[in-house]
């Protein structure tokens, strides 16, 4: 159990990045008062942690509406997080986290910024998503799928923290030294050749598994009904 649960926080602390969230956020609420900011705070960690428990408890049965098998799943939800490793290789997604905050700083209508872009997607994003859908799939007991779900409220509790720290943070040193220290922290939210290595891994296995998988299903169809 204890496994599980590090394994499954592990995972969701290198995809989600609550460390990478914190100096973005700062920079997209520079303008707000001390309320707002934690309001806004709040509302991303609540919204982002509804929308990963949505998928995490709804995502088989929406996968069965749909005709989608669990096997076929967690090959695409591997394959994906296998491009997410890829990326955090050459810290492409940092990049593209930094310029799409970029871009609402740039627009003059951007106020509440809570929904849009903090929960989603920058913490309830595809690979978060897909993440917990794919943890939950690989429960076999609900006491696992509790343990699961433990490790999300974990990782959103500490975004809420990283979020709610970064305004006075940044406040209480001064511009100057803000802009130093949002850099500092940018660079130490990049992702390590351990992370991207444990990320790789798990998209590794959830491929093999799922093709394992694919080929019991494939082999008992094919046998039919005894």
């Amino acid at each position: 159990m204890i496994e599980l649960f590090g394994s499954a926080l592990a995972t969701f602390l290198v995809i989600i990045d609550p460390p990478g969230c914190a100096p973005i956020f700062a920079s997209l609420t520079r303008g707000a008062s001390q309320a707002e900011r934690r309001a806004m705070a709040l509302r991303s960690s609540l919204i982002a942690w509804a929308i990963l428990m949505f998928f995490a408890l709804l995502g088989r049965p929406m996968l069965h509406a749909l005709g989608i098998s669990l096997a076929s799943f967690r090959i695409a939800g591997g394959i994906m997080l296998f491009f997410i490793a890829i990326d955090m290789v050459f810290e492409r997604r940092t990049e593209r986290r930094e310029k799409r905050a970029q871009e609402i700083e740039a627009t003059p209508e951007a106020e509440d910024i809570s929904v849009f872009p903090m929960a989603i997607p920058m913490i309830a994003g595809p690979g978060s998503i897909a993440s917990a859908m794919l943890w939950v799939s690989r429960a076999d007991t609900p006491a696992q799928v509790f343990i699961v779900l433990a490790a999300i409220t974990t990782v959103m509790l500490l975004t809420l923290v990283t979020l709610l720290a970064a305004g006075p943070l940044m406040r209480l040193i001064g511009e100057k030294v803000e802009a130093m220290v949002t850099r500092i922290l940018r660079l130490e939210a990049m992702p390590r050749p351990a992370d991207a290595a444990d990320a790789l891994a798990l998209a590794i296995t959830h491929i093999w598994r799922g093709g394992a998988q694919a080929r019991i299903d494939a082999a008992l169809a094919k046998a039919g009904p005894r």
